[in-house]
């Protein structure tokens, strides 16, 4: 089966986000005067093949752990949805 995960990783709520301030006050600057925190992260799409949801999970999980994200500053998520196999005979 195909994959697509959709993968969020964003800092540890306690860690400093200075990238994420300095969008806030670019924010401020150019008159939104609405948003009162920002906080800066990653977003990826991984394509993979498994022989299960579970086995895609897993290895997901994995890539994230050793090298998609800092797990010492950084948090994840991801969604894991099944492509359809393309079954056009062109």
């Amino acid at each position: 089966m195909d994959y697509l995960a959709k993968i969020y990783i964003t800092l540890k709520p306690a860690v400093n986000d200075p990238q994420g301030v300095t969008v806030l006050g670019a924010l401020k600057n150019l008159g939104f005067t609405t948003p009162a925190n920002v906080r800066v992260g990653k977003y990826l799409e991984l394509s993979l093949a498994a022989e299960s949801q579970d086995a895609a999970k897993t290895q997901v999980d994995e890539m994230c752990k050793k090298l998609l994200a800092n797990i010492v500053i950084e948090q994840y998520r991801f969604d894991l949805e099944e492509v359809p196999a393309n079954t056009s005979g062109g």
